[in-house]
């Protein structure tokens, strides 16, 4: 029998995973084509010497326009970093260009338009390449993972053309080749977790201009790059998506400056900064500070290296996050990283003889640019609050993959991707960004272990509920989007995954990996890894039917049907007497109706005991079990039930965080000053239950894309108005709700071609007004069950009435 990992590369040559590719013009390898060139620098022999400085080597080439042009393209990637600049402007907004993969399987290109960037005669492009994760320092994170033993690693390489058109329609072409000429650049030092050394008297002024004097630089090198197929970039760049002024600078010591971004996020900064040469300015960062008013960045230190010895040779003593800007000849400049990205509140300023004005900082918010066309809000400040943390949280950890912190690891993870990618969809558009981890998934998995991160970094531990993720994820993109597309292309590969999973998992049990992570208390992974199984049999049948694959329809139906039967005999139907978590138990047991429908109210009455016994009767759930019981809880006892822990500012809870001055979701219910990230997003399931049951936006999954859906609203005794809205395939669905006395006025819109089924509370007594905005000759009498509050709308505007009038 073929292992997986053959079928892998079978369907990398046929072609089958893979996004396809509408460039009008492509990056090959064949002969003519761009090739890669580097600086052919030999890599240190031993750890310690990686520490050393090592410049980022500058590119350039010049070129003259032989006639009158009508358009130019820049096709160009890199493994590692890059930047590039036309005449001394740069090419494009993209920053961490490209995203992330594992260079070895694939690496996707951009293209730009570089038309209004050339000058009619002569010009030049200049390259800077960056470290990234191809270059990375061999730190022994928590003592023992270095990077460079488990990725795809080498110097820092790059490829692109220029498609020049002109006028008469002749197509010119400038790719890299050895033609090119190369130096070390003024950029000492850079790399993702500890940040970057500049030293601006090392800057060769105009070299990414004509004219420049390249003599004394070197030929580029041609590079045989790091084998992975080149694929135009199909989902939204990094770019700066939000710009953030300080809200404070004081001086907690002297000459030492503290800034006060106002929000934690993950990104960089801009600075004007005066000084004489050689002057050095040193900038650390955290995402909280000490009572003092002192930085405290332990928060974000990388793979918790925080004492001698434990990073290996040559690595600091603690892997804090630095940056540091040696003055050249300017008295004045305006300093920005380029190859590095910081997760921080707060930032800390050593080497300025005075204290910076706030005019003269700028945060700089970097994520994948995503579609932010989704919107929720309240009367609430508490579930704004909440809110905004969240969504600041999410973009903060969607650097190209979604990690589980953007600081300490910035790595992948499944598990935090299977905890929230439905609140992620909610809240942005995530269709491409999805797809692009998927395949980032098909990359990362192996034969014969489950891995916990895509890209892979080599940690295997955590088991099916975070490998599952690439199915899970794959499930979604189908009942949000409709992505039908994706699961023929994957249907395959899907089905021999889960021969993988059967092979390693023989009785259909999961007995080993992580449980529900964070969780306050234990919950053993045989709980939540064989229901994530049995979740993941489910759609298996369900993507067996959309495939017309009878066979595998009544396999993956019997599978499922002897996962859920293993589950409730060890866990519903006798004494579960060992310590576990019963609010993440029942809530798991009720989320995928594992108890029989005659029982269900048993376990609602012990799933609302366990809530009774928490700490100010909250959630003591964690990664998993936190999704579950928002769920479990508002479909099986009442949103209004849910909506009381959720609006709460006792321990635990998200309540608890945003008193404490969260503005990004914690890794942990309880506070952390030193081990856990303050910006994790496996909480942020409750953004999901905003729209879900407060807005009520549910997707009907026998209708996958929203064609039809569900508008369940809850209107909370404690809260006076809500305003959601999700921008569908087929267009904008909004559900708005007000308060007005005694009556409850909601706003509805459907989008064209699509059928809403609305479900709305109304007492007997309580009369129903419906007037549709956009058509004044609707008549509402034609309204099956209207007066029942349970009835059917079509595409249009609706204003709904609902009170004692």
């Amino acid at each position: 029998m073929k292992t997986l990992f053959a079928f892998i590369i079978l369907l990398y040559v046929s072609g089958c995973i893979s996004p396809k590719n509408d460039s009008d013009y492509t990056l090959l390898h064949d002969k003519g084509a761009a090739k890669w060139i580097g600086d052919n620098k030999t890599q240190p022999e031993h750890d310690s010497l990686f520490y050393l400085d090592d410049p980022a080597p500058l590119f350039r080439k010049e070129f003259t326009l032989s006639k009158e042009l009508k358009s130019a393209k820049l096709l160009i990637t890199a493994a590692g970093y890059y930047r590039a600049s036309i005449n001394g402007h740069r090419v494009g907004r993209n920053m961490l260009d490209p995203a992330w993969t594992d260079y070895s399987k694939r690496i996707y290109y951009s293209e730009y338009d570089i038309t209004d960037l050339l000058d009619s005669e002569k010009n030049c492009i200049g390259v800077t390449l960056g470290n990234g994760f191809y270059n990375p320092l061999p730190m022994r994170m928590w003592g023992s993972r270095n990077l460079r033993e488990t990725l795809n690693t080498g110097r820092p390489v790059f490829i692109g053309k220029m498609v020049l058109e002109y006028q008469d329609g002749k197509i010119e072409e400038i790719s890299t080749d050895n033609a090119w000429k190369f130096t070390e650049g003024p950029l000492l030092k850079n790399n993702v977790y500890l940040g970057e050394v500049y030293d601006a008297r090392e800057e060769p002024t105009g070299w990414d201009k004509p004219g420049f004097d390249d003599s004394s630089w070197n030929n580029a090198v041609y590079a045989e790059g790091p084998g992975g197929k080149l694929q135009k970039a199909f989902f939204p760049p990094i770019q700066v998506t939000k710009r953030i002024s300080p809200v404070k600078i004081y001086e907690p010591k002297e000459q030492v400056y503290m800034v006060d971004m106002g929000v934690n996020f993950a990104g960089v900064f801009k600075i004007k900064l005066e000084g004489k040469p050689g002057d050095s300015i040193v900038f650390r960062f955290g995402e909280r500070i000490y009572p003092g008013g002192t930085l405290n960045p332990m928060t974000t230190v990388c793979g918790q290296i925080k004492k001698e010895g434990i990073g290996g040779p040559g690595a600091p003593a603690v892997a804090w996050q630095t940056d540091t800007y040696i003055m050249g000849d300017q008295e004045e400049v305006w300093y920005q990283p380029e190859f590095t990205f910081h997760t921080f509140r707060y930032m800390e300023i050593t080497g300025l003889k005075k204290q910076p004005a706030t005019e003269d900082i700028e945060g700089l918010a970097l994520n994948t640019n995503v579609a932010e066309n989704n919107h929720f809000s309240s009367s609430s400040q508490l579930l704004n609050d909440i809110q905004n943390a969240t969504q600041r949280t999410f973009l903060s950890n969607l650097i190209s993959v979604q990690s589980d912190c953007p600081a300490r690891e910035k790595f992948g993870y499944g598990g935090d991707l299977n905890a929230t990618s439905e609140a992620f969809i909610y809240n942005f558009d995530m269709q491409s960004f999805y797809r692009k981890t998927i395949y980032d998934w098909v990359d990362a998995i192996n034969d014969s272990t489950f891995t916990d991160t895509a890209p892979s970094v080599g940690i295997e531990y955590c088991g099916l509920s975070w490998e599952s993720a690439f199915l899970i994820t794959q499930y979604y993109l189908y009942l949000y989007y409709n992505d039908v597309e994706l699961i023929k292309e994957m249907y395959e590969f899907n089905k021999k995954w889960m021969q993988k999973v059967a092979r390693l998992h023989p009785e259909g049990w999961v007995d080993f990996g992580l449980g529900d992570h964070e969780s306050l208390v234990p919950v053993p992974v045989e709980l939540t890894g064989t229901s994530h199984y049995l979740w993941c049999a489910r759609i298996m049948k369900k993507f067996a039917t959309v495939m017309h694959d009878r066979d595998g329809e009544k396999q993956y139906d019997q599978l499922a049907e002897k996962i859920k039967l293993k589950l409730k005999e060890e866990f519903w139907d006798k004494p579960v007497t060992k310590e576990i978590n019963r609010q993440t138990l029942f809530a798991t047991l009720l989320y995928y109706d594992i108890v029989p429908k005659e029982e269900t109210t048993m376990a609602v009455d012990s799933l609302l005991h366990a809530i009774e016994q928490a700490p100010s009767g909250h959630f003591t759930t964690g990664i998993f079990g936190t999704k579950y019981i928002l769920e479990a809880l508002s479909k099986y006892v009442s949103p209004e039930k849910t909506f009381q822990v959720v609006n709460s500012r006792e321990y635990p809870g998200w309540g608890f965080m945003i008193n404490n001055d969260a503005t990004t979701l914690w890794e942990t219910w309880k506070e952390s000053d030193n081990v856990y990230s303050n910006c994790h997003p496996m909480f942020g399931s409750v953004s999901e239950w905003f729209y879900k049951w407060l807005g009520g936006i549910q997707p009907d999954p026998g209708y996958p894309g929203f064609e039809k859906f569900l508008l369940t609203p809850t209107v909370p005794e404690n809260l006076e108005n809500v305003s959601s809205s999700y921008v569908s395939p087929h267009g904008k669905i909004v559900s708005n709700w007000k308060k007005s006395g005694r009556m409850v006025q909601y706003e509805i819109e459907i989008p064209r071609g699509t059928t809403a089924s609305v479900h709305l509370k109304k007492e007997s007594s309580q009369k129903i007004e419906l007037k549709k905005t956009d058509d004044a000759k609707f008549n509402p009498t034609r309204l099956e069950g209207l007066s029942s509050g349970h009835f059917e709308l079509q595409e249009g505007r609706y204003l709904i009435t609902i009170g004692e009038m």
